[in-house]
């Protein structure tokens, strides 16, 4: 099964990666996912799992590897689509732990740097390909007791713009989507008086993530691409 390209998805088993993962294996992709232990049953199928502590350098070194010489150059490795993160509220500044930024941005921004970091030197080797981000549109526009949260996007848009600057010579691209509030079962249950009509679904941001991983996008690196819905 494929197209002759691998893409490896993190976060796969979330509200949002199931509808990615779907939405590659639809479209002839080999999709990779390095996953907790315990959440294999929760991926699409189709999907190839790897069991991976994406906190963990070494695990995560370990998981681009395997997920590029399963296939080697029969399926190589063309797209990377950070999708791993989490979501925090706590006081306001003055009041607010440093402990508590280091969690959002343990949370947001590692395991998309060690993922990147460590998949680079593969989509070189394979000629370019394209690396796909996930912040937030609270990094732009931040709301009381979320700091830590938009501190740990916004430093997900300067890494991805790093990459995007750093790899274009090398015809390696990194775009950034910037969601508002996403209808998952989730955040239903958090916000359950908000107006659900209004949020973004993960199947309508799925396709712009596919295309940020498409040929079809090969001019655009170093995007912001916001995916509000109505909210």
């Amino acid at each position: 099964m494929g197209n002759g390209r691998t893409a490896l998805i993190t976060g796969g088993t979330g509200g949002l990666g199931v509808a990615v993962v779907t939405a590659f294996i639809a479209e002839g992709w080999r999709v990779v996912t390095p996953v907790r232990a315990g959440s294999v049953g929760k991926l699409p199928e189709g999907a190839v799992p790897l069991v991976a502590d994406l906190t963990d350098e070494t695990e995560v070194t370990t998981a681009v590897t395997a997920a590029v010489t399963a296939r080697g150059p029969e399926a190589p490795l063309r797209a990377v689509i950070n999708l791993v993160g989490g979501f925090a509220t706590g006081p306001l500044i003055a009041d607010a732990p440093y402990a508590g930024l280091v969690a959002q941005l343990d949370q947001n921004l590692r395991p998309t740097y060690l993922v990147t970091q460590a998949a680079l030197p593969h989509l070189v080797e394979a000629g370019g390909g394209s690396i796909v981000c996930v912040s937030s549109r609270t990094a732009l526009s931040p709301f009381p007791g979320g700091s830590a949260y938009a501190i740990s996007k916004a430093a997900v848009l300067a890494f991805a713009a790093s990459v995007a600057v750093e790899y274009r010579s090398k015809n390696v691209r990194c775009n950034t989507v910037l969601p508002s509030v996403i209808d998952t079962p989730v955040n239903r249950a958090a916000m359950p008086d908000a107006d659900f009509g209004k949020w973004v679904r993960p199947e309508q941001i799925a396709p712009t993530i596919l295309f940020l991983a498409s040929e079809a996008s090969a001019p655009t690196s170093g995007a912001q691409i916001p995916v509000y819905g109505r909210a």
